[in-house]
């Protein structure tokens, strides 16, 4: 049996399969999106949804959906979905589903009467252009199938309306046609591997509505335009594959193309396999030099902090070495362009945020324990250098070192850390001052480059640095460490954060921790106690003043609630690993049993991947994007300790 299948019970209960959701990107910015049974419930959701950079940054719909009709005996059997207003589904196509199975490639087995229809799909990578397979399985009499294209030709972040603007020109193409509803957009192809007959039939479907949208309260209705319909006749046994594109496709080769793209897939047949698939889907090729990682779908872009915390996750993690040097070589020209006061070349946002060097140091940590220190200090032992000195000289726009040996940021006004959110213009957590897991990088970051200093035989440099982290370690224990056991979340002259949030973590998992054994313990059972979920760690404990665990409701209420108590997975991954080193084999079965929490994640939300945040609160409602890279990379990052310990002599 399949690890991602869905019989028809579930298929056809709408309370059920509407809830979970199917994502295919093309791993150069362009994705399919909707729920298992096609029917779209996010204004992000569409079958072909493409960077448009000649109008910006935003993806755009071009083709929402495609309609197949099964005719039989003059009788016509569509197999759609639709969501319109005043709660009304048409047509219902979902009653007609057998069984879903998504171990390599999507597939919905639909069962009309004698006629048995498959439908496989898949994203071909590195273009834009969704590929569908129809295969008449089994049928008694003679069949015919009709698409009918719903367009809409928006930014993910708009909706379309009926209109007089919109073109209705079309050109007949090779099996198909291209049409371009407004002036800016590339053509959209829309091509079959067998002859067809289209049948120019213009129209709008009016008032379809997104309930994700609802439900976030934003506007929820649009139109879609329709052209007309494709018809043709199919046996039984045969397979027509369906093209559509913003370039043409050779009709001729189609299925040929439809099988390589399948050939390419590796199975979603276990958790890892699953995470695996995920993590590529972050992949983001913009030409063929530049290589970045999405922070995630279906609304994030490329941010820098998020890049640098999930790429050895995402790569180091799962033995993909060669794409961590692509991304860091790309990630490494924008830090030396914002260290030089250069514009960006890359595509990059957040670079000027200040833990974000301090992340890169990090993350380069991690490729030395997985190439070695000596390969490490080839590939970037200079750019951590250059780091380095930039922070000391105090050239960082919001980075000041202060002759205490901690790191001062100021983020009364502007949120400067992952908590990030902000209501009418001003942080919702206005952390500032000495900010606790700053200052847990910056220890970090200084006995590591002492190490690689030392290795590199250049003594003077390594004890210099040695002696700036002793400093550091003294006053942040002075500044940080309470009487009750964990750590102030930041401190700002006579302002102090009381609050228990997870940002404690990050002394006690990092491979140099200013804080002794005991100390760590003590941090970490507080986290146990007050902050940790069966789906990571919550921003805030229950105990502390504020605490708001749903992430529902208005975008204002949200954003409340957006690091008030709700759950993080990549958090979680930190609090493993700590627990791994401080306790080793002995809390193997714990973190073993916390993974099922993540693996239960699989077959809800998005198949087979971590959505962005989680309820703080029974029963932990996975909210927010559909996939997060952090949450992804950071439970593979937790497996793979978990191998290291478990086969640990």
């Amino acid at each position: 049996m399949s690890y991602l299948r869905f019989e028809k019970a579930v298929m056809t209960n709408l309370e059920e399969s509407l809830r979970r959701e199917l994502l295919r990107t093309n791993r150069s910015g362009a994705y399919s999106c909707s729920t298992i049974v096609d029917c779209n419930t996010r204004k992000y959701h569409g079958l072909l949804v493409v960077p448009v950079p000649e109008i910006n940054d935003d993806n755009h719909v071009l083709l929402s959906s495609l309609d197949v009709t099964v005719i039989q005996h003059g009788a016509e059997f569509n197999l759609g979905l639709h969501k319109y207003q005043g709660n009304n589904y048409s047509p219902k196509g979902h009653k007609y589903i057998r069984e879903f199975d998504c171990d390599k490639v999507p597939t919905t087995l639909y069962r009309v009467g004698g006629v048995l229809l498959k439908k496989e799909v898949v994203f071909q990578h590195y273009e834009d252009r969704i590929l569908i397979r129809y295969t008449l399985v089994d049928a008694h009499s003679a069949t015919t199938l009709r698409f009918r294209p719903f367009l809409a030709f928006r930014s993910v972040r708009a909706f379309t309306h009926e209109n007089t603007t919109a073109s209705r020109d079309y050109q007949a193409v090779t099996n198909g046609i291209k049409t371009c509803m407004y002036a800016g957009y590339p053509d959209l192809y829309m091509q079959f591997s067998k002859k067809n007959e289209f049948v120019f039939q213009p129209d709008w479907y009016r008032g379809i509505e997104y309930p994700k949208e609802q439900e976030r309260g934003y506007d929820s209705n649009e139109d879609l335009y329709v052209p007309g319909y494709f018809e043709m006749p199919i046996k039984k046994g045969e397979s027509i594959v369906f093209a559509a594109s913003i370039s043409p496709s050779k009709a001729t080769e189609l299925k040929k193309l439809f099988d390589n793209e399948v050939d390419l897939r590796a199975p979603r047949d276990n958790f890892f396999h699953c995470l695996v698939n995920a993590a590529h889907q972050f992949h983001n090729r913009e030409n063929e030099d530049d290589r970045y990682i999405l922070a995630g779908y279906p609304w994030f872009k490329c941010r820098a902090r998020d890049t640098f915390i999930s790429l050895p996750g995402l790569t180091l993690a799962i033995d993909e070495q060669d794409y961590f040097e692509l991304v860091m070589k790309t990630a490494e020209r924008g830090l030396r362009e914002f260290m030089e006061g250069k514009p960006l070349t890359v595509k990059i946002y957040e670079m000027e945020q200040p833990d974000v060097l301090l992340w890169a140091i990090w993350a380069i940590q991690q490729y030395a324990k997985n190439a070695g220190k000596e390969k490490c200090r080839e590939m970037y032992g200079k750019l951590v250098e250059d780091i380095m000195e930039y922070i000391l000289a105090g050239k960082h726009p919001n980075l000041r070192l202060d002759d205490n040996g901690l790191l001062y940021s100021n983020g009364r006004d502007k949120a400067v850390t992952w908590m990030n959110s902000t209501a009418n213009g001003r942080p919702v957590v206005p952390r500032t001052g000495y900010i606790v897991e700053f200052n847990a990088l910056w220890y970090n970051a200084l006995r590591f480059c002492a190490s690689l200093a030392a290795d590199e035989g250049k003594a003077e440099a390594a004890e210099a640095l040695e002696k700036r982290a002793e400093v550091c370690k003294e006053s942040f224990v002075n500044t940080f460490l309470n009487e009750y056991g964990y750590l102030l979340d930041y401190v700002d002259g006579n302002m102090m954060d009381w609050s228990v949030r997870p940002n404690m973590i990050f002394a006690c998992a990092f491979d140099y921790s200013p804080l002794n054994q005991d100390q760590k313990k003590s941090v970490l059972d507080v986290c146990t106690r007050e902050l940790l979920t069966p789906k990571g760690l919550r921003s805030l404990s229950p105990k502390s003043g504020g605490y708001n665990p749903m992430y529902v409701g208005p975008q204002t209420q949200r954003d409340y609630a957006y690091h008030q108590g709700t759950a993080w997975p990549w958090l979680g991954g930190f609090y493993m690993e700590a627990c791994l080193k401080l306790y080793k084999r002995t809390r193997l079965s714990f973190i073993e049993r916390h993974m099922v929490g993540f693996e239960d994640e699989m077959n809800y939300h998005a198949l087979g991947t971590i959505p962005e945040l989680f309820d703080g609160n029974p029963p932990f409602h996975g909210r927010g994007a559909m996939s997060f890279a952090m949450n992804v990379a950071e439970i593979l990052r937790s497996l793979k300790l978990l191998e290291k310990y478990t086969y640990q002599k």
